[in-house]
């Protein structure tokens, strides 16, 4: 009996419940061919998610920090982020009240020819800073978004300590002004 090649791996990182997701790709001459989501996979993996909204954000330099956000309360979001074009150095910041890592963070470099991609569970800040021009990331979610129960932690809170590869990264005003992590409510 044929058994398909399992395609995906998945790796814990240093953060509980955050994992990296390493699709496998099938290539010859012409190019490849990879899944990037598979529900039954993932929910054998422990991670039954249904997710309802894809996500495409194009930026246009290199040194573009987007972050670091997160949706509030109900509207929480659990994320599967993948680098489609070019290269990111992505982090996700542990923001769960009472949890054993509160405030510890996990970064990975996601790209292009990696293929690797990043699972961030619900109760993380997430956000990246692109490494080359012209990167394109996308990413899912198992919740809509919701203006309301937006929320962000300031990109370079100290006590958070991320070691970012950009010294001045471009930001938005808006990523610039969230709090510390000292100064967040109830994620």
């Amino acid at each position: 009996m044929y058994h398909p090649p399992v395609p995906f791996e998945f790796i814990p990182q240093s953060v509980p419940d955050v994992l990296l997701v390493r699709p496998r790709a099938f290539g010859d001459d012409r190019g490849f061919f990879m899944e990037t989501w598979r529900r039954s996979a993932f929910a054998k993996a422990g991670l039954p998610i249904d997710f309802v909204q894809d996500n495409v954000a194009r930026s246009l330099r290199k040194g573009v920090l987007r972050g670091l956000h997160f949706q509030k309360g109900p509207h929480a979001q659990s994320k599967l982020v993948r680098c489609s074009v070019g290269r990111i150095f992505d982090v996700a910041v542990d923001i769960r009240g009472g949890s054993p890592t509160y405030g510890s963070y996990v970064a990975a470099e996601l790209s292009e020819d990696d293929r690797a991609m990043l699972f961030v569970p619900k109760g993380f800040a997430h956000g990246y800073v692109t490494l080359t021009d012209v990167t394109e990331v996308t990413y899912k979610v198992d919740a809509e978004y919701a203006p309301a129960a937006e929320g962000g932690l300031l990109w370079n809170d100290p006590t958070v300590g991320v070691p970012w590869p950009v010294r001045e990264p471009a930001l938005n005003e808006r990523d610039r002004k969230w709090p510390g992590l000292s100064g967040l409510g109830p994620a």
